[in-house]
């Protein structure tokens, strides 16, 4: 403060508004409030002097003393000019600051004690600090200058001709665009080096931010110009089309598609896919073939569900519901469902196990995926893999061949509509291979959860997300599924229904379901329990009921026939007049003979329509030692036959036979209905037990079946297929049932109902099987 001279002087003042003062500043402003031309008027009366302070908050219409700034600058007033409306536009000039001392008066304008700061240049000392501090705000002046095109740059000539350094301080914050309170900083700063450092710190800053104005404006400009280089380009080629004769439908379309694409919500890379497609499109002729394959190509990309879901309803308890009322029994597989439907509310994810539904036909396997489609409240689809045997009906065909499109898998999502459908393959047991390719193969990528989000179709040649489809397959056997495939499912079996369950089904929706869609009502048609239990007995031989509904449907069309012929009002249907309807019986089950014979076992057999009983007759004869084997045998069959004489000849003596039978007997093992091929392990120790009991003259017990595979020692293995096999032997009347000790597990799949009728005998070896199965020698004498 030392180089300063203070002059007291009494001053209006006039609180400025958004503007800051410098002294060495010349500039105009506006003045409309009545404090502030008092404030001026009085100024003109005097001296034209004036005190000039930046009000805090520029909002505040009526300032108080404290409402603005108390360090200001002392100007002079160069011009007046009267305004339209009762304004006054104001020219000043900064001379010096001012510091108020004291307000002597607020009304009718401010009064204020000042303290006027002078100074006289040639005293100010200038030592190289002060030097370098000038040409270095001098620098950062022209550098600012650089990048702000609203300022002359002329303006530096003047500013290097200034040699006071407060004064170049002041000049140079007069030019440039700060804030408000950055503005007061310098003013408020006296000392001169301290004023220079302050700016050089705040023009840094400024520097800098412009720094980045500048960027962002050069690539703004870059794009502006890219856009109206394309926009000029497209207007050359719609004068060049036009002058050719050619339409400009093609802009016009192009330009849809540009439109479609940008409004759906799909991968970055597709996009850009698509795009490139479209920028193609533009530069073909419209006549050319290949306008028309990009068109089908960018169709099936907007097409497509790219973003599209649909919100999951995962209620437990209506699942259980849909899947009880449209589904009778099957208690196993709609646990199993439930709690897949519970992990996936639990997890909130779609990954995990693909569900692979195993069963004979007719069992509700399709049925049950559409009821989980209904229950998650999800769109289905079903594809049928039956006969596929062309890699291409998976994954589609390059765009290179003609006619190409995209697979199955592609075209069902678009059919969908949704990128989350619950998706079925059905018959996936029934896929098959040849020089096309491997179906099989393909679909392992889509089937696994780890792979399937960027499941690549040949067509599009794009990656489409499948992770979010709940995929369901379904197979009548596992057998011809290949390994691979059948280890990315879990496999959840569905075993045939019983007599009783299938009585149900029919009663509580196949017969109202065949009633309602033959027009009739349960009033005008009554069909009795007895005849639907004969229909399922005598008319079909099924482990589902998809016969047992044909045979129903039957019914209803001959009653609707009658009731319109005869004019009936009520046909009723029971087990007496049910042959009038579907003619003599077809089928008849096996019944138990009369008494125990020799040489005849029952034995226990599945196939793909359920569970069988199985005969197995054995005679033998003096002979040379011969072995025959009839009825149509598979080779396992035939080599289970050949396991049970070897183990017969190694225990012979054990088991009551001659030593010498396999040279002086002939063997004759049978399986009637000789025309029906039968093939298994499982009717080994039934062989064995047959040949025993005709070998020892030792009757099989009547009421006695049996199932299990035979080792050379005599050893019983386990089968499969247990559940069906005890409900064909519950048909026939057996009472007991011997089967391998490790299907012990399988007796749980029993209903109750069954197990109380039937006892189980668990065997481990054939030892065990022939003291349940034979009785006593008929004739004790050994030599007959």
């Amino acid at each position: 403060m030392n180089q300063y001279n203070i002059e007291n002087k009494t001053l209006p003042l006039i609180p400025l508004r958004g503007i800051s003062m410098f002294p060495h500043m010349v500039v105009h402003f506006d003045i409309g409030r009545e404090k502030s031309i008092n404030a001026l008027e009085k100024a003109m009366m005097d001296d034209s002097e004036i005190l000039l302070c930046t009000q805090k908050d520029p909002k505040v219409n009526d300032p108080s003393v404290d409402d603005f700034y108390h360090i200001g600058t002392v100007a002079k007033v160069k011009q007046m000019l009267k305004l339209p409306g009762g304004s006054i536009r104001v020219l000043v000039e900064g001379v010096n600051r001012g510091r108020v001392v004291n307000i002597n008066k607020e009304e009718p304008f401010f009064m204020a004690e000042v303290e006027e700061l002078t100074y006289e240049e040639e005293n100010i000392e200038k030592d190289s600090t002060i030097e370098a501090a000038m040409r270095l705000v001098t620098n950062d002046f022209e550098e600012y200058l650089s990048y702000n095109d609203r300022i002359s740059s002329e303006i530096l000539i003047t500013i290097t001709d200034i040699e006071d350094p407060g004064r170049l301080a002041d000049v140079i914050s007069s030019y440039i665009y700060l804030k408000q309170e950055d503005d007061q900083k310098i003013l408020e700063s006296f000392d001169f080096y301290e004023r220079l450092e302050l700016l050089h710190v705040m023009l840094q800053e400024e520097i800098e931010v412009l720094k980045i104005e500048d960027q962002i404006n050069q690539r703004v400009k870059k794009q502006i110009n890219k856009v109206q280089k394309e926009y000029y380009l497209k207007e050359q080629i719609k004068a060049i089309q036009k002058e050719l004769g050619q339409d400009d439908d093609i802009m016009v379309e192009v330009e849809e598609y540009e439109e479609k694409i940008n409004e759906i919500k799909m991968p970055k890379e597709v996009k850009e896919k698509a795009m490139k497609e479209v920028e193609r499109l533009l530069k073909l002729s419209p006549h050319s073939q290949e306008t028309g394959v990009i068109r089908t190509y960018l169709d099936w990309i907007i097409d497509l569900p790219w973003n599209k879901e649909t919100k999951d309803k995962i209620d437990i308890k209506k699942s259980r519901d849909i899947l009880n009322g449209e589904h009778y029994g099957l208690s196993d597989v709609k646990e199993r469902i439930l709690e897949f439907i519970a992990i996936r509310k639990l997890t909130n994810s779609m990954k995990g196990p693909i569900i692979c539904l195993v069963g004979p036909p007719g069992v509700g396997k399709t049925s049950i995926a559409r009821s989980i489609a209904k229950s998650l409240n999800k769109k289905f689809v079903r594809m049928s893999l039956g006969g596929v045997r062309d890699e291409a009906e998976i994954r589609g065909h390059r765009r290179t061949y003609i006619g190409s499109m995209p697979g199955s898998i592609i075209n069902s999502m678009k059919k969908a509509g949704t990128k989350n459908p619950v998706f079925l393959f059905d018959e996936i047991d029934k896929l098959s291979s040849d020089y096309r390719g491997d179906p099989a193969s393909a679909l392992l990528e889509v089937l696994d959860p780890e792979q399937n989000v960027t499941f690549t179709d040949h067509y599009l040649d794009v990656p489409f997300d499948l992770s979010k489809v709940l995929f369901l397959t379904t197979a009548n056997t596992t057998a011809t599924i290949p390994a691979p495939l059948l280890d990315r499912m879990e496999v959840i079996r569905i075993s045939g229904y019983t007599e009783e369950e299938k009585l149900q089904i029919a009663l509580n929706h196949l017969l109202p379901k065949q009633i309602k869609e033959h027009g009739l009502s349960e009033k005008k048609l009554i069909v009795s329990e007895s005849a639907i239990r004969s229909i399922i007995n005598n008319y079909t031989r099924e482990a589902g009921v998809r016969n047992l509904e044909r045979n129903i449907a039957n019914l209803c069309r001959k009653a609707a026939k009658r009731i319109v012929e005869e004019n009936k009002e009520v046909i009723r249907i029971n087990n007496g007049n049910l042959s009038n309807y579907l003619g003599a019986e077809k089928y008849r089950f096996d019944t138990l003979e009369e008494e125990n014979q020799i040489g005849v076992a029952n034995g226990l057999a599945w196939t793909a329509v359920g569970g069988e009983t199985l005969s197995v007759e054995v005679n033998s004869m003096k002979g040379t030692g011969k072995i025959q084997l009839t009825g149509k045998l598979g080779d396992v069959m035939k080599e289970s036959a050949m396991a049970a004489i070897s183990y017969i000849r190694a225990n012979s003596n054990t088991l009551g036979i001659e030593e010498n039978f396999h040279k002086e007997m002939d063997i004759h093992i049978h399986v009637p209905e000789g025309a029906i091929p039968k093939d298994g392990p499982s009717a080994g120790i039934t062989i064995a037990t047959a040949v025993i009991s005709a070998l020892s003259n030792r009757p099989i017990k009547r009421e006695v079946a049996m199932t299990g595979e035979i080792t050379l020692r005599g050893r019983v293995l386990p089968v499969g297929g247990i559940k069906e096999k005890i409900l064909a032997a519950n048909r026939m009347g057996i009472k007991k049932v011997l089967l391998p000790l490790e299907n012990e597990k399988d007796l749980e799949e029993i209903p109750d109902k069954i197990r109380r009728k039937m006892k189980f005998v668990l065997v481990k070896n054939m030892e065990q099987v022939i003291e349940q199965a034979l009785t006593e020698r008929v004739d004790k004498n050994e030599n007959n």
